[in-house]
């Protein structure tokens, strides 16, 4: 799915820190994007490769790849860099910069920083976000972020990178962006497998069976749409989410958070 970021006009970009949220679908986008894991651990799926990611690791998105965070811990945070392709075009100049110019560049481009060269980001990124007011600095500091980060990233160590079977990655984009009502004959009827042979290769290949996978996505979408409990009833938000009683939700929910439902309500 190509997303549109809605990148402010005068900016060559944005920088944020991201921490753990619910529903990511799989997406693309037009810019170069960085992800600079700093705390917990995630697991992302970029087009058929798995990533097993963890503080310290830094990973090179490129226009053309899509990409999903399928999985993330409670405590999972990362910096995330946007780029236009225009300033790209304009910062990447140098020889080994110019990679960061293509869209889909052949090669893996996640690797882990060591201790001081995470440290001197971790420093960096924040300062230039603060100026974000002033779009001249804030651009500036936009174009160091991407050269510095380059630069830690030629002389680190790779993470290692596994293949994922298509189906896999269909079936994750299934539940994430298409729906997560689908029952799993369906969802495997679409990824192009038996039930049986998906559910073993999803488990086998993420590390969480396809069946948890989906109910995560569903109690996900229920946060979401409950919010606060002002404009819905629990149940109605729980059947929307794609549970079929109450009784499911109130199992599902528990076993997911490790707290019943009224528990989640009263705080």
């Amino acid at each position: 799915m190509r997303q549109n970021l809605n990148l402010p006009a005068g900016l060559d970009g944005n920088l944020w820190h991201y921490r753990h949220q619910g529903r990511n679908a799989m997406h693309r986008h037009a810019e170069l994007e960085l992800n600079l894991v700093t705390a917990g651990t995630g697991l992302y799926l970029l087009e058929n490769r798995k990533y097993e990611i963890r503080r310290g690791d830094l990973l090179w998105l490129f226009p053309a790849q899509e990409h999903v965070l399928v999985e993330q811990s409670a405590d999972f945070g990362m910096w995330i860099g946007v780029f236009k392709p225009k300033a790209v075009a304009r910062i990447a100049t140098d020889a080994d910069a110019k990679i960061l110019r293509q869209r889909d560049p052949a090669g893996e481009f996640c690797r882990r920083l060591p201790q001081p060269a995470l440290a001197r980001l971790e420093q960096l990124f924040p300062d230039i976000v603060a100026t974000q007011t002033q779009p001249g600095l804030f651009n500036a500091g936009l174009a160091y972020a991407l050269l510095n980060a380059w630069e830690y990233f030629e002389h680190a160590a790779d993470v290692p990178v596994r293949d994922v079977h298509p189906a896999v990655e269909k079936a994750a984009r299934i539940i994430r962006h298409e729906s997560n009502l689908l029952g799993l004959d369906e969802i495997a009827r679409r990824a192009g497998l038996s039930a049986h042979r998906l559910s073993r290769l999803f488990k086998q290949q993420t590390g969480v069976a396809l069946v948890d996978f989906r109910n995560r996505q569903r109690v996900e979408k229920f946060m979401e749409l409950y919010g606060t409990g002002q404009r819905r009833t629990m149940l109605d938000a729980a059947l929307e989410a794609g549970f079929g009683s109450y009784a499911q939700f109130y199992r599902v929910f528990k076993h997911v958070t490790g707290t019943p439902p009224k528990s989640h309500r009263r705080r």
